[in-house]
């Protein structure tokens, strides 16, 4: 293993708060429904991704150490290759991954923590913790648009889950 990728598996299993991102929302889904949207292939792809994005997925094995591969294409034409590895995947309440740019050893790669908590009204909240290898990279994902876009594809994952629960 490169001497980077042992320093970044450091940096990403202590947390440290300025080097996350949190977002949350709640949803009017039942929390079942809210986790397969991120494990079923044929839903992540249908919604994953800020708004008016859409995703070309190249490889997908949605399982611990499986690899989602994709690409985000935004309303421009231009591709931002992905790769997600799936880390955990506790049903129904945990994922982990650890998402960043389709190549070996990415030094920017950050890891996510999503927890699906169904409320007594059978909404879930959904919370999103993205841990940056630093802060300066913490700090050029949210001056990329990171909060912006990742409240953007939990509103799509909304708007996902909820048409699939009225039908």
């Amino acid at each position: 293993m490169p001497a980077n990728a042992s320093q970044n598996e450091t940096s990403l299993s202590t947390w440290a708060l300025d080097r996350e991102i949190v977002l949350s929302r709640v949803i009017n889904a039942p929390r079942e429904l809210v986790f397969s949207a991120w494990v079923d292939p044929r839903h992540l792809p249908q919604w994953f991704g800020p708004a008016g994005f859409r995703v070309e997925t190249k490889s997908m094995d949605i399982r611990v150490n499986g690899e989602w591969r994709f690409d985000m294409i935004a309303p421009d034409g231009k591709r931002y290759t992905n790769r997600m590895q799936f880390r955990r995947i506790e049903r129904p309440h945990l994922i982990e991954i650890d998402h960043g740019a389709d190549k070996d050893n990415d030094p920017g790669i950050f890891r996510t923590t999503i927890t699906f908590d169904e409320q007594s009204d059978g909404k879930t909240v959904i919370t999103l913790r993205q841990l940056h290898p630093t802060k300066v990279q913490r700090d050029a994902g949210i001056g990329f648009g990171a909060v912006e876009f990742g409240y953007q594809t939990l509103e799509k994952l909304a708007q996902h889950v909820e048409r699939s629960s009225a039908t």
